[in-house]
């Protein structure tokens, strides 16, 4: 008889939906070859995605307190323990997350971020300083930018629509808080006030890479690549 836990099928009506890079089942997926690393991926993928802040990132401790978790890793806490570890430290040898240690309220903490350019800002942000500590349900706080991203848009692109404010939110997930003003900044000063403009310029960004979140006062030449090549279609002139 099989012992294999039956599923009752996804719920009628909306689901809330967690998105997940294209690259996970081309590239990461095929590579995986550890249960309790695969399940240890996908769990940071939910992890990260109900967060809002500019930066995100997951606590080992964090990890290790879901019981419900750790009982699919293993019925044994402590076995379940050990795997989790060994699956977050090949997650990290492979490149999926990234990993760092600050000071918390109760001492050191172990944490985690995902390898994307927004997790590469936060690293640098952790690394830098530019953190403070927070409560003890949450020792570590970075500091995100100030500016609110509707207001700048509004004040500077157009008007807010709904379906604005959803890409902008959107953005927020996609790309550092930094790059979004600076693209801005980019688009008015070549007077293409449109969203079109702007995400290509975040688009190349995220394709050729941008000092891991870091802005610098881009050349013209920079700002003439930001409009040709394979992003040009993206650019509304």
């Amino acid at each position: 008889m099989s012992s294999i836990q039956k599923f009752s099928g996804f719920p009628t009506g909306k689901s809330r939906m967690i998105k997940v890079p294209a690259a996970f089942f081309s590239e990461l997926l095929p590579a995986i070859d550890d249960l309790a690393e695969l399940k240890v991926t996908l769990y940071f993928f939910w992890a990260l995605y109900q967060q809002e802040e500019e930066y995100r990132y997951v606590l080992l401790r964090e990890v290790l307190s879901d019981a419900r978790f750790l009982h699919g890793i293993d019925p044994d806490p402590d076995r379940a323990s050990e795997q989790v570890k060994a699956a977050l430290e090949r997650a990290v040898e492979r490149g999926t997350l990234l990993r760092t240690t600050v000071d918390g309220v109760d001492g050191e903490e172990t944490l985690y971020l995902m390898n994307t350019p927004r997790g590469r800002a936060a690293l640098q942000a952790i690394q830098t300083g530019q953190f403070e500590v927070g409560s003890r349900e949450a020792p570590v706080v970075l500091l995100g930018e100030p500016t609110n991203l509707f207001t700048l848009y509004e004040q500077n692109i157009g008007p807010l629509t709904p379906l604005i404010g959803d890409i902008l939110r959107q953005a927020e997930r996609d790309y550092p808080l930094a790059w979004i003003k600076e693209a801005i900044q980019i688009a008015v000063e070549q007077n293409k006030r449109s969203w079109k403009y702007i995400e290509a310029i975040l688009r190349r960004w995220q394709a050729e890479g941008k000092d891991s979140g870091t802005t610098k006062q881009p050349t013209q030449a920079d700002r003439y690549r930001y409009i040709q090549g394979k992003y040009a279609d993206h650019v509304e002139y």
